[in-house]
């Protein structure tokens, strides 16, 4: 039996579950509204304050369905109660982040700024100390959205493993590599 599929989701004050026909749940929480499609096959059970995800067989495409479904579900949960955070760093020489709403201006070392629309979902502030790295962070209640457009902007300037630059995950360890070696 699956060791994370077999544990409950144990639901908060304030936070509603429903499960419709077609098998879509919708989380309800202080931070919004979340929905998830679950496949037709698993079960989801909502008793009192807690959601229990099972599979109908042991068939190895349910077994291996059982644990994602019930973290997806988690993360819902998870979502609309406490939000997800994710901090990047821009590192280099020049490098700069200004927001101006969900608007991002990005000077990343090329002959031009990037603009990079955050989703309306989604909220992003930068903040800009002397001495240190300008820094974006990005908040919502959806852990794959704010997921993937972090990777989208890191894609933007991979850290690079000679010097570092590049927009990183803050307290990501870079593997770093050797310059050339004078020789004789």
């Amino acid at each position: 039996m699956s060791r994370i599929g077999k544990q409950p989701v144990v639901l908060p004050a304030g936070v509603t579950v429903n499960v419709s026909k077609d098998n879509v749940v919708t989380v309800k929480g202080p931070k919004g509204e979340l929905s998830q499609l679950i496949d037709r096959d698993m079960i989801i059970e909502v008793a009192g304050s807690e959601v229990l995800v099972k599979r109908p067989t042991d068939q190895i495409r349910h077994r291996a369905m059982h644990g994602l479904y019930r973290s997806l579900v988690s993360n819902l949960v998870k979502g609309v109660t406490e939000g997800y955070v994710k901090t990047m760093e821009l590192v280099g020489v020049g490098f700069k982040a200004a927001n101006n709403g969900n608007v991002l201006d990005l000077a990343l070392g090329y002959s031009h700024n990037i603009i990079f629309e955050i989703p309306k979902e989604l909220k992003v502030t930068t903040t800009t100390e002397k001495g240190k790295n300008p820094t974006i962070t990005i908040e919502g209640s959806d852990k794959q959205l704010v997921g993937q457009v972090c990777a989208k902007l890191r894609s933007l300037r991979k850290p690079e493993p000679y010097k570092g630059k590049g927009v990183k995950f803050a307290g990501e360890v870079l593997r770093r590599k050797a310059g050339k070696a004078a020789g004789k």
